[in-house]
């Protein structure tokens, strides 16, 4: 699916998703990724708690999105992450991309951690 068509002058919108990719700042990724306003990181999934980590600190806001259908997160992912600080919100990959544009738009710190659909 293809988002409505946006421009953040100094920051990366999700554009898109399909079965098994994100398309983010104009570039394909494939397989799970890590979105924040400046980059694009390669995530390992819910078993990859330590690169949500390491960025923790910067973020107010943590979109999850669970693939296709939302789905409850690992307390191992969840629990430490919470703690780190940021909120988190978790729902599936679809809404959570809208809701990061959204709050992107707003020049928040923010943050989708995003697994394909299909």
């Amino acid at each position: 699916m293809r988002l409505e068509e946006l421009r953040f002058p100094d920051a990366l919108p999700i554009e898109g998703y399909g079965p098994g990719f994100f398309r983010v700042g104009g570039e394909l990724h494939r397989g799970a990724v890590l979105v924040m306003p400046g980059a694009v990181h390669a995530w390992g999934g819910f078993e990859d708690s330590a690169t949500l980590l390491a960025v923790a600190a910067e973020l107010d806001v943590l979109f999850v999105g669970t693939g296709a259908e939302i789905r409850h997160i690992p307390a191992a992912l969840r629990d430490p992450v919470e703690a780190a600080g940021p909120g988190i919100e978790i729902m599936a990959s679809p809404a959570a991309c809208r809701s990061y544009n959204v709050l992107l738009s707003e020049g928040r710190r923010i943050a989708a951690a995003l697994i394909p659909i299909g």
